[in-house]
């Protein structure tokens, strides 16, 4: 999705911002009950990411939860991109939060709350359910979105404190501010493979080029 700096100016402020809503299915999605981990947990700070530390290729993906264009890669590229490049070793991907409104924001706090190992499915949930929590008529996008934290195994208390996290969610836009001026960030999704920029819902087959180029 492209943007201008209007939109972090406008995520920052709080105005809620306006975004055409697409179709997705939407695949069950559960995790182990949330125990009183709240002592152990990560700080929701410290980086996201799935992959070998070692790879040869490091990919930094720049998205946001209600971009449908983030939402469409997920679902159709990403699960190829995890079976023959992910998993097995020849890259390490990155997730940077770029979010382009509140719900956006949001969603991001709450995923980042989240103990580290569960928050890849945890996106990949919100990717594919993205038209009933984030543009679904009538509906809540806070209570929407705590049904599918729930699912993942989050207490009520704690998706809200995460929720309402302002101090996080300052955070979250400090780093996009700077994603933006340092890798020239102005599309969601966007990808730094390697140090290069590239932007777009790439089909795999694009995707592993860029990969191959880079190792």
């Amino acid at each position: 999705m492209q943007f201008s700096r209007r939109f972090l100016l406008s995520v920052a402020a709080g105005a809620p911002l306006a975004i055409n809503a697409q179709a997705y299915a939407a695949p069950a999605y559960a995790a182990p009950a949330y125990a009183a981990e709240a002592a152990t947990l990560p700080s929701a700070r410290t980086e996201r990411s799935v992959g070998n530390a070692d790879a040869r290729v490091t990919v930094l993906e720049f998205f946001s939860l209600t971009c449908t264009h983030c939402a469409a890669f997920s679902r159709t590229t990403f699960p190829r991109i995890k079976a023959e490049l992910i998993d097995t070793g020849k890259m390490r991907f990155v997730y940077n939060d770029f979010p382009l409104d509140q719900v956006a924001l949001s969603a991001a706090a709450v995923a980042r709350t989240l103990p580290a190992a569960r928050y890849e499915p945890f996106v990949q949930a919100l990717f594919a359910n993205q038209d009933r929590w984030a543009f679904g008529r009538g509906v809540d996008p806070r209570e929407e979105l705590w049904k599918t934290a729930a699912l993942a195994g989050m207490a009520r208390p704690t998706f809200d404190a995460a929720y309402d996290d302002a101090s996080l969610k300052e955070w979250i836009v400090a780093q996009q501010n700077t994603a933006q001026t340092k890798y020239k960030i102005d599309a969601t999704p966007s990808f730094v493979i390697n140090g290069r920029t590239t932007s777009g819902a790439m089909e795999f087959k694009a995707f592993s080029d860029l990969v191959a180029a880079a190792a």
